[in-house]
C-alpha cells in the first residue's frame, strides 16, 4: 500500500470519527443554546457513543461481504445529512436524536481500517494499520481542539454545517480513490452478526485485547469529558477557544502513537502495550495531586495522550491480525467494546465530577487502567499473544 494511499485512509478515518467529538469541548455552549446545563449536555457524548456502537455492530461487519468502494462513500453521505440536521435542531431532545444518528452513520472510518489491512503487504501491515489507527485518534484530538476555536468564531451550528460539507467532499474523494475488492466472505446477514459474537467468545486473544481496548477508551472519554468541565470552571474559567488550545497538547500524543505501529512489525507490541498503560496511569497521578496547576494538567495531557493512544493503536492492530478473512468482524468486536467503554467513561465523568471533582475523576481513571494492566499481566503470564 503506497504512502499516499495510507495518508488518505488516515485522513478520511480521522475526519469520520471526529464527528463523534466535535461537541465534547463545547458542551456548555450547546447546553446554553438549547436550554440545558453543561452537565445535562454531557448526555450528547453518551448518546453519540452509543449510536456509534450500534452502527459499528450492525453495519461494520458488512465490510467482509459488500463492495466497500460503495459502502464507505454512502455512509459518509448519511453522516453528512445527520450533521446538517443537528445544525438545525431546535431543541435538546431533537439534538440528542440527530447526534445519536450521527453516531450510527459515521462508521466509514471503521470500514477503512480493515480495508487498509487487506491492502497492505505483510512487512508493512503494522506500519499501515498504525498510521490509520493514529489517523482515527488524531481526528478525535483535532475535532476537540478546533471545535472550541471554531465555535467562538462562527458558532456551533455553523460549525456542524461546515463539517457536513466536508463529509460530502470526502465522500466524493473516496468514491474516486478507493479500489474495488471482492468480498472476503459470502454469508447471510444474520450469520454475519452471529459470527461477530462467536469470534469474541472463541478467541481468548480477542477477549483480552477487547477488554484492554474498552478500558483504554473508558479512561479516554472520562478524562477528556471531565477536562472540559475542569477548564471551564474556576480557577481557570477558560473559553471554548482556550480549552481548544489546551487540547492541542494531546495531538502530540496521537502523532507519537503513529510510530508504535512499527513496534508491532518488530514483535514488540506486548511490552509496548504494558508500558503505555503504566505511562497513562502515571499521568493521572501528575494532575490528580495538583488539579489547579495548569502546568500539571498540561503535563498530564501530554503523558496520558502518548500512553493511552499507543495502547489504542497497538490493540487495534493486534485485533485485526487475528484472522485476515474476518477483519471487519474483528474490528466490530474491538470498536463496539471500545465505544461501550467510552459511553461508560463519559457518563462517569459527569457523575464523578459532581461527587468529587477532578481528583476523584483521576482516581477512577487510574483504577480503570489498573484493571487493564491486570488483564495484560494475566494474559502475558499465560503466554497468550496480545
Amino acid at each position: 500500500m503506497s504512502a499516499g494511499a495510507t495518508l488518505l485512509f488516515a485522513i478520511a478515518a480521522g475526519a469520520a470519527v471526529g464527528n463523534l467529538y466535535w461537541a465534547q469541548p463545547i458542551l456548555d455552549v450547546i447546553g446554553a443554546d438549547v436550554g440545558v446545563s453543561a452537565s445535562t449536555a454531557g448526555l450528547i457524548i453518551t448518546v453519540t457513543q452509543l449510536g456509534y456502537a450500534v452502527g459499528v455492530f450492525f453495519l461494520v461487519p458488512l465490510g467482509d461481504v459488500v463492495d466497500r468502494r460503495r459502502a464507505i462513500p454512502l455512509f459518509m453521505l448519511l453522516a453528512a445529512a445527520m450533521l446538517g440536521l443537528s445544525a438545525l435542531a431546535p431543541t435538546f431532545p431533537i439534538l440528542l436524536a440527530t447526534l445519536g444518528l450521527v453516531g450510527v452513520s459515521t462508521v466509514s472510518g471503521q470500514f477503512l481500517a480493515p480495508l487498509a489491512g487487506d491492502l497492505a503487504t505483510d512487512p508493512q501491515r503494522g506500519r499501515v494499520l498504525g498510521t490509520v489507527a493514529s489517523g482515527l485518534l488524531l481526528g478525535i484530538m483535532i475535532a476537540r481542539a478546533v471545535s472550541g476555536i471554531a465555535t467562538d468564531l462562527i458558532g456551533w451550528r455553523a460549525l456542524y454545517a461546515l463539517i457536513a460539507l466536508v463529509m460530502v467532499v470526502l465522500a466524493f474523494v473516496m468514491w474516486r480513490s478507493l479500489p474495488r475488492l471482492e468480498p472476503r466472505a459470502r454469508v447471510s446477514y444474520p450469520a454475519l452478526l452471529a459470527s461477530v459474537l462467536r469470534t469474541h467468545l472463541v478467541s481468548a486473544t480477542a477477549r483480552s485485547v477487547g477488554l484492554i481496548g474498552a478500558a483504554a477508551m473508558a479512561s479516554f472519554t472520562l478524562f477528556w469529558t471531565a477536562l472540559t468541565l475542569l477548564l471551564s470552571a474556576e480557577p481557570f474559567g477558560f473559553s471554548a477557544t482556550q480549552i481548544g488550545l489546551v487540547n492541542l497538547v494531546g495531538i502530540g500524543g496521537a502523532v507519537a502513537a503513529q510510530l508504535v505501529g512499527r513496534l508491532y512489525d518488530r514483535g514488540l507490541a506486548v511490552p509496548a502495550i504494558g508500558a503505555g498503560l503504566v505511562l497513562a496511569i502515571l499521568a493521572f497521578a501528575v494532575s490528580g495531586v495538583a488539579p489547579h496547576s495548569l502546568v500539571a494538567v498540561m503535563a498530564s495531557i501530554a503523558l496520558y495522550s502518548i500512553g493511552v493512544q499507543s495502547v489504542m493503536v497497538l490493540t487495534q492492530t493486534r485485533m485485526l491480525a487475528i484472522d485476515p478473512s474476518a477483519r471487519s468482524r474483528l474490528n466490530t468486536v474491538f470498536v463496539v467494546g471500545n465505544f461501550l467503554g467510552g459511553s461508560v467513561g463519559s457518563t462517569l465523568a459527569v457523575a464523578l465530577w459532581d461527587l468529587g471533582g477532578w481528583p476523584l475523576v483521576m482516581v477512577a481513571a487510574a483504577a480503570i487502567l489498573a484493571f487493564a494492566l491486570v488483564v495484560w499481566t494475566i494474559q502475558r503470564r499465560r503466554s497468550l499473544a496480545l
